[in-house]
């Protein structure tokens, strides 16, 4: 086939054919709604002690966007079959990198700037988050990509609706 292939199928075709490296994880985003343009890729990399997070979107609303690892690995439904945030300790909603998994729940990522082409990137290393083992592992859940910033409020952070969603692959 010429010309682009849609994010999804080079991020399978990568899995499949190793262009992601062992043990590092990946997850094409797609948008939820019909008609949608927006695309991206979120990669996991395990670092000591944490995993590092790069987020790439493309066509997306200019601003921030709330970004959240949710329970489920499914993007169904407008990608409402994704669950609720990740949270296996029951904690309130806050910025993860900042306010660690005491006061904040493990999925809950902060925002994505994305500029006026429609563009954006955000990474981060999150401290006791893993791809597959322990209580904080993200294999197999899903990264959304919100309408709204994320103000950190309570319950969720107020980001409104799910614009994007990819479930989280780890190559063997």
């Amino acid at each position: 086939m010429r010309g682009h292939r849609r994010t999804w199928e080079w991020v399978f075709a990568g899995l499949l054919t190793g262009c992601v490296p062992l043990g590092q994880g990946m997850a094409a985003l797609q948008g939820t709604q019909a008609g949608s343009t927006l695309s991206g890729t979120a990669r996991f990399t395990p670092m000591d002690g944490g995993l590092r997070i790069t987020v790439t979107v493309a066509q997306a609303p200019p601003g921030r966007h709330g970004i959240h690892i949710h329970e489920q690995g499914g993007c169904g439904d407008s990608g409402n079959a994704a669950g609720g945030h990740f949270n296996p300790d029951g904690v309130p909603h806050g910025l993860l990198p900042k306010d660690g998994l005491t006061r904040a729940h493990a999925g809950d990522l902060g925002n994505i700037e994305i500029g006026a082409d429609g563009s954006g990137t955000l990474t981060l290393t999150v401290p006791a988050l893993t791809l597959r083992d322990g209580p904080y592992a993200v294999a197999g859940r899903s990264i959304i990509l919100h309408e709204k910033a994320d103000d950190f409020g309570q319950p969720t952070g107020n980001a409104g609706g799910r614009i994007a969603c990819g479930v989280i692959a780890v190559r063997p």
